[in-house]
């Protein structure tokens, strides 16, 4: 049985801010059913242990489901609408979406059409607007941050997911909620909203402990890898709070031609110390097609690393899987860890190199935090938590 730690109760006598509701869209369903199982769990727990006053104000506190029940049909056109099928007056209302799953699709003049980033994303607004002003307050848990790779303007571009944060804001969001974000200073579109960039850096180390045998996290054993520049404080904080050395690739890209929309690389360069004989963790926000993570770990391998662990946020797998299987098979990965945020196909999950990630237990936490209007700074920072853990197993 479940046990409530301290942590985890800390604060929730204060009044929360409304009767707690969880809009699941297309596609959430399996994660929104596992936050809500733990919601409820540490709820029924908490006030079974005098936690919870017994007032009016928590005469709604512990219920068997917090799911709202909404929808988002299609006309055979591909128009639709937003529908909430029962009343959300008061709510403190979280919407939990993956802008990026393809494997929710809808009938469009007689074929079936896969949702793309943007059909999901006008879905968020459908379910906003139908709520009508009527929550207390809303809240968009997007854990991939839509269009987050078009964060800054190097040309003559568009800035989609900057204008995408001021529209959710202007529609009544208070809260937006994601995780690893490409770039977390996107958050300068909306400076006055509330935005939080999650990073599940506990989680991801936890899950190694937990899955791969003889680790050993000191400086003769182990070292972290960034992809890229742009990935380096991520991996400082990994580099730091493990006491390993870091290393880093740079892309050398031909800026004379743009293929796939992005200037192709034409090599990685290694900086760092030697790699020789160590466990490497490279630390990335993302695999996209995979091409640039196996190169690397192509080159680590030829400077005779040890085992290769890939650890990112998301893994889009946009080629498929079998550059990854034959990485594998070469013996130039050991395992690939991707949280289950974003959708994941039955043929990824059953690959042998291939490791989930599960982040429902800390979604419910954010939400229960923020549903008493506390502070997330503790959630925020799992530095500590981090040490406890590794310390617990004599790995620190």
């Amino acid at each position: 049985m479940l046990t409530v730690e301290t942590t985890e109760v800390e604060g929730l006598h204060a009044i929360p801010v409304g009767e707690l509701g969880i809009a699941a869209m297309r596609g959430c369903e399996e994660l929104a059913g596992k936050v809500n199982a733990y919601l409820n769990r540490v709820r029924t727990q908490a006030k079974e242990q005098g936690v919870i006053p017994n007032t009016a104000e928590f005469a709604d506190y512990v219920k068997e489901d917090y799911c709202v029940d909404v929808a988002c049909p299609r006309f055979g056109s591909g128009e639709g609408k937003g529908i909430i099928k029962q009343s959300v007056r008061g709510t403190d209302l979280f919407i939990l979406c993956d802008t990026f799953n393809y494997g929710v699709t809808y009938r469009m003049y007689g074929k079936e059409v896969v949702m793309s980033p943007d059909d999901h994303y006008q879905d968020i607004k459908r379910i906003i607007c139908a709520a009508a002003g009527k929550a207390r307050r809303i809240n968009v848990i997007m854990p991939m941050l839509y269009e987050g790779r078009q964060h800054r303007r190097s040309a003559r571009e568009s800035l989609d997911c900057a204008v995408a944060l001021q529209e959710l804001v202007s529609m009544g969001v208070d809260n937006i909620i994601t995780f690893d974000a490409h770039d977390s200073r996107v958050h300068n579109a909306i400076p006055l909203a509330g935005f939080e960039n999650v990073q599940p850096a506990y989680q991801m180390i936890k899950a190694m402990v937990n899955n791969v045998p003889n680790l050993h996290f000191d400086r003769d054993h182990m070292m972290v890898i960034s992809p890229d520049e742009g990935g380096m404080s991520r991996c400082i904080f990994y580099s730091t709070v493990l006491g390993v050395p870091l290393g880093m690739f740079y892309k050398r890209r031909d800026y004379t031609r743009i293929v796939n929309g992005r200037n192709p690389i034409v090599k990685h360069e290694f900086l760092g110390e030697s790699v020789e004989g160590k466990d490497l963790i490279i630390v990335d926000d993302m695999i996209s097609s995979g091409d640039s993570v196996l190169d690397i770990a192509n080159q680590l391998k030829a400077k005779n690393a040890g085992r290769i662990f890939v650890c990112t946020s998301f893994g889009l797998f946009t080629e498929g899987l079998a550059s990854f299987d034959e990485a594998y098979e070469k013996g130039l990965i050991e395992k690939v860890f991707t949280t289950n945020l974003i959708y994941r196909t039955e043929e990824l999950r059953a690959r042998p190199w291939y490791c989930e990630v599960d982040m429902s237990k800390y979604i419910a936490y954010l939400i229960n935090t923020l549903n008493h209007d506390l502070s997330l700074s503790e959630l925020l920072d799992p530095s500590k938590k981090i040490h406890k853990f590794l310390g617990d197993r004599g790995l620190a």
